[in-house]
C-alpha cells in the first residue's frame, strides 16, 4: 500500500524513474490497406492457413519487445493493472442534483440538451418522458421500412421494455417522486455490454444459439436503471471491437454526424454517434484501446475511460466501460451514479465512492516530442488550449518524458488482441474454427492476434510493469498532475472508398497512428478522458472534423479529470472563436417531443 497525496492506495506501483531512450515515432508503411474482393481472398487465405498468420504476425512488428529483454529483466509481469483508491468514509455522496452539476448557461451557441435540461421539463409538466420515447422510437427503430436515418447507431430496441419503462417514469413525475436526476432521460447502450432482456451481439451476425438473453444488466447500467434512466436500446459498434473506424458491413457503419463522409470513430462508434446527433445525452462505450475516446474525438462529444476496475470486473486487462455524454455536466452525472460500488464485487467495493472533487494542483504534463506528432491541423486546435490553461486558467505547464512508447504500443497491441481472440474462441460453437462467420478485416486481425508466443505476450506484462513504475514516479513528483496530448493525431478519418462500407477496409498503419496516444490509459489502468477542443476542415464533404483532447490522470482521479474537462468545456463554449457546433443532423428530441413552445433555442426551460 501506497500513500500518494495522503490518500490510501492498493497495489500501487512503486515510483521509479525509467531512463528515457530517444522517442522514436513508429515506422508505418509495412502494411497496406486492404478492401474489396482482393480483402476477402486475403482473409479466406489467413484464416486457413496458420504459417501465413505467423508472417503477418512477424511483419506487423510485434517481435520488437525481443530487443528490450535485458531493459525489462528487473521488472516482473504485471497482468493487471487495477490500483484501488481505497475509501476512507462510509458515507455515499448524495446523487447528483442540477445545482451541483453546473450545466451550461441556456445562451451559448451549439448547445446540446443535457440532464438537467430533461430533468426540469419533466419536473414542469411541460413534456414528459413518455413523450420523449414516442417521439425518439420512429427515429431509431431498425424494425421500421423505410429504415429511420438514425437507425443505423442501434442494433436492438426492447419497444415493450421501453414504453413500460417511460410509463413508469411519467407516473412518478406526475406524483413528485422521481427516482433521480437521470429519471426519465432517454440513454443508450453499446452492444457489448449486458442489458437485461438484451442480447449481447459484439458487432456480429445475429445468432440465437449463441447469443442468449442476458438475464441481468451489467453493474453501470444498473445503476442508470435503477435511478430511472430508459435505456432506448444497444448500440452499434465494429465487430469484436477490431477496427477504430467503427466500420461494420453487418450492421452499417455510421456516418460522422459531422460530416457523411467520416468514419464516426470506433469501437463505440454507435454510441458516439447517439449522443452526437442528440439522440439521447448519454450512452455507454467500452475501452479496450481507446474505443470511447477515439469516436468522442472524432464526433465532437465528452467521453471518460475510468481506473482499470472501477466500475465492474469486465474478464480483461486493458479494457473497461465508461460514460459518453454530450456535455461535462452529463458525464459527471453520469458517472457518478454508475461509479456507486457494488458491495458483491470483491474489487469494485473497496474503490472510493466518487464524489466532487477537491482543489488540486493545476498541472499538466507533456511530453512535447509525443505530443507533435499528430498532424498539423491537430496540433493548430490542441495547442492554443494549452496556451489558454497556461495565461488564463493558472496552469503550471511541466514537461515530462515517457520511456519506450513505439514498444509500449506494440506490448498494449499484443495483450488486446490475444484478449480479444480468447474472446471470440470463448463465442464460438467451435473454437477450432473460430475465425469461421466473421467478415473479413476481423478474421485477419483475430487470425493474427491468436499467433503471439508466450514468451512475447510475458515481455509485454513485463513492460506494463515498468510504464506503470515510470508514471507512478511522475505522479508522485507531480501530485494532481494531468498528462494532456490530442486524443488522436489524425484529423478525422475520411472513408476512402464506398466499397470499404460493403467489404470491410485492412489498413492496420493507420489503424495503430489513431491510437498513438490512447493506449497508455489502457495498458497502465489509468483514468483518461477526452474533450472537444475544436474543429479542422475537412478533405471531402460538407462539415467541419472535431478535435479532441485528451488529459490522462492517476489511478482514481476521475474526479480531477472531471473538473479539468470542464476547463477545456469552457475554453470550447467561451472562448473558441466560433463555439462549439452542432452537427447538421441533429435532433432536438425535446422539441420534437412536444416542448417546442416551452423552450428557448439552446436553452433550458422557462
Amino acid at each position: 500500500m501506497v500513500d500518494s497525496k495522503q490518500r490510501p492506495f492498493f497495489s500501487y506501483p512503486p515510483a521509479i524513474e525509467v531512463s528515457v531512450i530517444e522517442c522514436e515515432k513508429k515506422k508505418e508503411g509495412q502494411n497496406p490497406a486492404m478492401r474489396g474482393i482482393p480483402l476477402v481472398i486475403f482473409a479466406w487465405l489467413v484464416s486457413h492457413l496458420s504459417f501465413l498468420q505467423s508472417l503477418l504476425w512477424a511483419n506487423s512488428g510485434f517481435a520488437s519487445l525481443r530487443k528490450l529483454r535485458g531493459s525489462l529483466d528487473e521488472y516482473s509481469e504485471r497482468w493487471d493493472p487495477t490500483v484501488i483508491p481505497l475509501a476512507t468514509e462510509t458515507s455515499i455522496p448524495k446523487p447528483p442534483s442540477i445545482e451541483s452539476l453546473r450545466p451550461l448557461s441556456k445562451d451559448l451557441p451549439g448547445r446540446y440538451h443535457s440532464i438537467a435540461d430533461y430533468h426540469a421539463l419533466y419536473l414542469s409538466g411541460k413534456v414528459t418522458p413518455l413523450e420523449v420515447v414516442e417521439s425518439l422510437l420512429p427515429l431509431i427503430r431498425r424494425d421500421l421500412n423505410p429504415q429511420p436515418q438514425h437507425a443505423v447507431a442501434f442494433t436492438q430496441s426492447n419497444i415493450d421494455e421501453i414504453m413500460k419503462a417511460a410509463k413508469m417514469s411519467t407516473q412518478r413525475y406526475k406524483s413528485g417522486t422521481p427516482l433521480s436526476i437521470l429519471d426519465g432521460v432517454p440513454l443508450g447502450i453499446k452492444d457489448d455490454t449486458k442489458v437485461a432482456g438484451y442480447r449481447n451481439i459484439w458487432g456480429r451476425r445475429k445468432d440465437d444459439r449463441l447469443f442468449p438473453i442476458a438475464s441481468q444488466s451489467a453493474w453501470p447500467v444498473q445503476n442508470w436503471q435503477k435511478s430511472g434512466g430508459i435505456v432506448m436500446g444497444k448500440l452499434n459498434l465494429s465487430e469484436m471491437w477490431c477496427v477504430t473506424t467503427n466500420n461494420n458491413p453487418i450492421w452499417g457503419t455510421p456516418p460522422n454526424p459531422h460530416n457523411d463522409n467520416y468514419y464516426p470513430g470506433g469501437s463505440s462508434g454507435g454510441s458516439a454517434y447517439a449522443v452526437s446527433a442528440g439522440l439521447v445525452p448519454v450512452a455507454l462505450g467500452s475501452d479496450g484501446g481507446g474505443s470511447i475516446r477515439l469516436p468522442s474525438s472524432f464526433c465532437g462529444i465528452y467521453g471518460m475511460k475510468p481506473s482499470h476496475g472501477r466500475l465492474e470486473d469486465t474478464h480483461s486487462t486493458v479494457s473497461v466501460n465508461g460514460p459518453m455524454a454530450a456535455t461535462m455536466s452529463d458525464l459527471e452525472a453520469a458517472y457518478r451514479i454508475m461509479a456507486v460500488p457494488n458491495p458483491s464485487d470483491p474489487v469494485g467495493h473497496l474503490f472510493d465512492p466518487p464524489r466532487p472533487s477537491k482543489t488540486q494542483p493545476k498541472v499538466i504534463g507533456i511530453y512535447k516530442k509525443w505530443f507533435d506528432r499528430a498532424d498539423p491541423p491537430v496540433l493548430a486546435v490542441c495547442y492554443p488550449v494549452i496556451d489558454y490553461f497556461r495565461t488564463k486558467l493558472n496552469y503550471q505547464i511541466i514537461d515530462i518524458s515517457i520511456p519506450y512508447l513505439s514498444e509500449g504500443q506494440t506490448a498494449h497491441t499484443i495483450t488486446v488482441l490475444a484478449e480479444v481472440a480468447n474472446k471470440a474462441k470463448s463465442l464460438a460453437s467451435n473454437p477450432s474454427h473460430f475465425l469461421d462467420g466473421f467478415t473479413p478485416a476481423t478474421q485477419v486481425v483475430l487470425g493474427v492476434a491468436q499467433q503471439t508466443p508466450a514468451g512475447d505476450y510475458l515481455a509485454a506484462q513485463q513492460l506494463r510493469n515498468l510504464l506503470m513504475c515510470h508514471l507512478s514516479h511522475l505522479y508522485q513528483q507531480n501530485p494532481g498532475m494531468i498528462i494532456v496530448t490530442p486524443t488522436t493525431p489524425l484529423a478525422g478519418w475520411p472513408i476512402d472508398q464506398e466499397i470499404d462500407l460493403k467489404y470491410g477496409c485492412l489498413d492496420g498503419d493507420n489503424a495503430g497512428r489513431n491510437m498513438e496516444y490512447v493506449w497508455l490509459a489502457n495498458f497502465c489502468g489509468n483514468p483518461a478522458i477526452n474533450c472537444p477542443a475544436g474543429y479542422v476542415d475537412p478533405i471531402k464533404g460538407k462539415g467541419r472534423i472535431p478535435v479532441g483532447l485528451m488529459g490522462m490522470g492517476e489511478w482514481g482521479s476521475e474526479d480531477d479529470l472531471i473538473e479539468w474537462g470542464r476547463d477545456v468545456e469552457k475554453w470550447l463554449t467561451e472562448e473558441y472563436p466560433e463555439g462549439r457546433v452542432r452537427p447538421g443532423n441533429w435532433e432536438d428530441v425535446l422539441s420534437n417531443a412536444g416542448a417546442i413552445s416551452n423552450w428557448e433555442e439552446g436553452g433550458t426551460p422557462s
